[in-house]
């Protein structure tokens, strides 16, 4: 999950955090899921955190980043939950009296632009399953890259930067998080051999 990503098409922020505050009871403690930054710089404070796993849905270097991790001229990728397949990650619990506070900024990071479609999503933990708030992106969304071509990628992780850093430091930052918690990803994994190759281009 990564913040802030923008697209061309904005939604109403507000509108969004509304619709979604109707599935959770203010009465329950929040739960998260990350599935990328929000490992390695979550920038709230939470009162547990799980190991977790979510079905229905997978970690895919698929969303373009026009400011935090490339220009309007030079995009960027950032990851995002697709649809399909499954992925590992880490929950987090927010005590109910705070959890108002943190969600706006949650909110404020994630969702500036209304990019994400943001779910309720089953997360089995070894203490059992919990109903976290996911930030998923639709296949239809005209901020989903779809297949990239290994040529495209390998432009895009040796010329894309942003405001936060560069592309490839995202994906490497992300690949070395999740290998620090035993997690593994084929797909990073992957991406991390083919950025290798700019080393030795």
């Amino acid at each position: 999950m990564d913040a802030p990503v923008e697209t061309l098409t904005l939604r109403d922020p507000q509108m969004l955090l509304a619709q979604t505050l109707r599935g959770w009871s203010p009465a329950d403690d929040l739960w998260v899921f990350g599935y990328a930054s929000l490992i390695w710089r979550p920038e709230f404070d939470a009162d547990e955190q799980r190991a977790a796993a979510v079905h229905g849905w997978h970690r895919a270097l698929r969303m373009r980043s026009r400011i935090n991790r490339g220009t309007p001229e030079r995009p960027g990728l950032v990851f995002a939950l697709v649809s399909g397949g499954s992925c590992r990650g880490v929950v987090y619990r927010i005590e109910r009296s705070r959890a108002e506070r943190e969600l706006e900024r949650l909110w404020a990071r994630e969702m500036p632009t209304g990019v994400y479609d943001p779910r309720w999503l089953a997360c089995r933990t070894p203490q059992g399953t919990v109903r976290a708030l996911g930030f998923t992106l639709d296949r239809a969304s005209p901020a989903h890259t779809g297949e990239i071509a290994e040529v495209e990628m390998l432009e895009i992780l040796r010329h894309a930067r942003g405001r936060y850093g560069s592309t490839l430091d995202y994906l490497l930052e992300t690949a070395a998080c999740l290998r620090s918690r035993g997690i593994r990803d084929r797909e990073i994994e992957r991406l991390e051999r083919l950025a290798r190759t700019l080393k030795t281009a």
